[in-house]
């Protein structure tokens, strides 16, 4: 492979990636909206607890808000 065709390979790809980032139609990006990646409406950890791991501090991580992506 020569250096051009790598860098057409890496252009396509980073082409690839913005488009399915902006959810232009027909991308593979429609991943992101199955509702394997909702967001239940939890509310707020009490004490800034984890919902998950209550002896830690919660990082806003969203897990327990996901079905775990």
């Amino acid at each position: 492979m020569t250096e051009e065709q790598l860098r057409a390979l890496v252009r396509d790809e980073v082409a690839r990636q913005l488009a399915t980032a902006s959810g232009t139609p027909g991308s593979q990006g429609q991943v992101l909206n199955d509702a394997s990646h909702a967001r239940f409406p939890l509310p707020p950890a009490e004490g800034g607890l984890c919902i998950i791991e209550p002896r830690v501090l919660c990082s806003h991580c969203g897990y327990c808000k996901s079905y775990g992506h």
